[in-house]
């Protein structure tokens, strides 16, 4: 293969072959096989021309193929969930445990927040002594011993994507919907899944604001998993306003133990009950429909054996063994909670939710640059929901920030999020679109 002519050939309308991407995707992994310059015409021709589908197949099969790729021997079936990304969205610490109480096992690898959306490796850092940067080794045996394990990709798992993403950040390459396609899959299928769901997201608090963008980013994400052996189905859910009433870290760590303990939240486990039940009913090793699977998985959260088994995975991983107890007290608090009350009286219309992630960020619960710290303290809690009734005495938020000076910030910028108005206006539908090959 020549990493030359596979550019070119893309470069000017060319088919490109699978197998030539698949050698492209795992050459990536090394500057002997594709050179900086090679790999940033790459990511420019493929943003501009595309790929095609057996080409992005081809791509994300290499990639995944560029490090190490998990095998498994388990009574169940191998499942896994990926989300493009929100504000106030832990979904992934409700379902996990669900799924492992159902029989499923969830080989969760995640990543850290990054912008104006939040990250679930940052979220469960929250919690006292959590490790999330543990061997390969010891992700297969959580998993095997608990069920679900929600951890970071190891140096070894698609190091052709850490590259590939580096220069597509320097390239304005980011938003080509066949690398993006590539980079989401790439890690995910290097876990040996045996069925993947995806909840992407739509709506001012998205990645993708766009319905339409991202029904195309869902249908190429099922496509080329599907194409890559995995079966995969999408949900298009709506971040017109946050999924969770919290936006944080610790504080979206209590707003699972919530919905994990039955006792709110209830949008978030709709949410997580919608995807498992895409997961459990759409495997050939669970012999059951998406109507029973929902009722499998209403169950295991609801009995509390989902919190149960989350509550040991927090243990295994270096946790509070009391979790299920201590969760109340333990978590880090901010240093000032403060109500954010309207200067107005009527009904919320509307939600800048990606202000609201942002306000996080200014409170340091999330990150501008790869390195910054995050305090897992900070954040906002108790929002109101689009359609709901406010006056000046009823509180849109509450803030929670490490200085009075933040805390005064982040008041202004909840304030200005929330648009208020007369009129009573329906709340978004929750699910948006279905998407499936």
């Amino acid at each position: 293969m020549d990493a030359a002519q596979i550019i070119g050939k893309i470069r000017t309308r060319q088919p490109v072959s699978a197998a030539e991407c698949r050698w492209f995707g795992k050459a990536l992994a090394e500057q002997s096989g594709v050179s900086d310059a090679q790999a940033g015409a790459f990511a420019m021709a493929v943003a501009m021309e595309g790929l095609g589908a057996d080409g992005r197949v081809g791509l994300t099969e290499g990639m995944r193929d560029s490090g190490e790729v998990l095998r498994w021997k388990l009574p169940g079936p191998v499942l896994d969930k990926h989300s493009t990304g929100g504000v106030g969205d832990p979904v992934s610490m409700v379902l996990a445990p669900a799924l492992a109480v159902c029989g499923a096992y969830v080989p969760m690898v995640s990543g850290r927040g990054l912008g104006h959306t939040g990250g679930t490796l940052d979220k469960l850092e929250a919690i006292p002594g959590y490790t999330s940067n543990v061997s390969t080794s010891k992700l297969q045996h959580v998993v095997r011993e608990i069920g679900c394990a929600i951890v970071g990709a190891s140096g070894q798992v698609a190091p052709a994507d850490r590259r590939l993403y580096a220069i597509r950040d320097v390239t304005a390459t980011v938003d080509s919907i066949d690398l993006i396609t590539a980079s989401i899959l790439a890690k995910k299928l290097a876990a040996g899944l045996q069925g993947l769901v995806l909840d992407v997201k739509t709506g001012n608090g998205a990645i993708l604001q766009d319905a339409a963008q991202a029904k195309r980013l869902a249908y190429s994400l099922v496509e080329v998993a599907s194409g890559a052996g995995c079966p995969t189905t999408a949900l298009i859910t709506d971040m017109s306003q946050p999924l969770a009433t919290a936006a944080g870290n610790a504080v979206e760590i209590r707003a699972v133990m919530e919905a994990l303990s039955g006792t709110g939240q209830k949008r978030l486990r709709e949410v997580a009950l919608a995807l498992g039940a895409e997961l459990l009913g759409n495997n050939k090793h669970m012999k059951v429909d998406a109507e029973a699977a929902w009722v499998m998985l209403n169950d295991a959260i609801t009995s509390g054996a989902a919190m149960e088994q989350f509550c040991r995975m927090v243990a295994y991983l270096g946790g509070p063994t009391d979790f299920d107890q201590s969760w109340r007290f333990c978590l880090p608090e901010a240093n000032i909670v403060r109500e954010v009350l309207p200067l107005a009286t009527g009904h919320i219309r509307a939600v800048d939710t990606r202000a609201l992630g942002l306000a996080v960020v200014e409170l340091g619960g999330g990150r501008r640059r790869e390195m910054d710290k995050i305090d897992p303290s900070v954040g906002l809690s108790a929002f109101k929901r689009i359609g709901d009734a406010v006056d000046k005495t009823t509180p849109l938020a509450m803030v929670h920030a490490a200085t009075e000076e933040a805390a005064a910030k982040a008041e202004r910028a909840v304030r200005k999020a929330f648009q208020i108005g007369a009129a009573k206006v329906a709340a978004p539908e929750l699910f948006v679109d279905r998407v499936a090959v």
